[in-house]
């Protein structure tokens, strides 16, 4: 199970060969990932005026984030990652960059959030840091604003009775967070979890979610729409495929 100083550690000494888009090879590259994965899940929410985007890495979401709003934000515990966005953003002016502890949001003002995404990051985060962040959320997004977390579910795998989770754990993913346990949270805080997609990625095992969300406000909460999709890595393969296919000799 990851912790905080595990994760800062880890992401400060990695190398970052491709800039993160060693990530993006499984799709091809970052175009077909974006355009064809990430922007379908979220297009309900977006364009949005401020955008929040929790752990960018070296900003591989964050290029296409930018077209998408007037204003962002975005937050790293690592200071290597925030150092790298703003070298790689420098020409673009409507963007704020905050090193945090990996689970404060407290430099927000209240009330000033569109939209807060994260992609492949929290994926290594525990219960300890979506309990702090959605707390934070339930009052840094606007009334109606909507959040697109990609987060662990292994903790589905947990034995009641031990309290051990025996399936392996690929991917470093977080051993206390569950598709359950994210509804629960948010709950509590007055967050609905308006769908939450539970998927395979390589390990045979549902152990990734996709969870989308919002502060309420206007329409009134339904129920989470869960779905499993046990497809999803076919999907990302086709997608390497097309992406081989028509690629253009420059």
């Amino acid at each position: 199970m990851p912790t905080i100083e595990e994760n800062k550690h880890q992401w400060s000494v990695y190398d970052w060969p491709e800039a993160g888009e060693e990530w993006s090879k499984s799709w091809g590259d970052v175009r077909f990932l974006w355009y064809a994965t990430i922007f379908p899940r979220i297009s309900p929410a977006i364009p949005a005026e401020h955008i929040l985007e929790i752990a960018p890495g070296y900003g591989r979401c964050t290029q296409y984030l930018l077209n998408q709003c007037s204003k962002m934000t975005i937050v790293d515990l690592t200071e290597k990652c925030i150092d790298q966005c703003r070298k790689r953003f420098a020409d673009h002016h409507n963007i704020s960059y905050h090193v945090n502890d990996g689970k404060s949001l407290a430099f927000l003002q209240d009330n000033s959030i569109d939209f807060v995404f994260s992609w492949d990051s929290l994926v290594h985060a525990n219960e300890e840091v979506f309990r702090s962040y959605m707390g934070f959320l339930s009052r840094k997004l606007k009334p109606g604003a909507f959040g697109f977390f990609h987060h662990s579910n292994m903790a589905s795998y947990r034995d009641p009775a031990t309290g051990v989770v025996a399936k392996q754990s690929k991917h470093w993913r977080d051993l206390t967070m569950s598709a359950a346990l994210f509804r629960s949270i948010s709950n509590e805080n007055g967050i609905e979890v308006i769908t939450q997609e539970i998927f395979e990625w390589e390990t045979g095992l549902f152990s990734d979610v996709f969870s989308f969300f919002r502060r309420p406000g206007g329409a009134p909460p339904g129920e989470t729409r869960i779905v499993e999709n046990p497809e999803f890595m076919k999907e990302v393969a086709n997608l390497r495929f097309l992406s081989d296919l028509y690629q253009a000799k420059r």
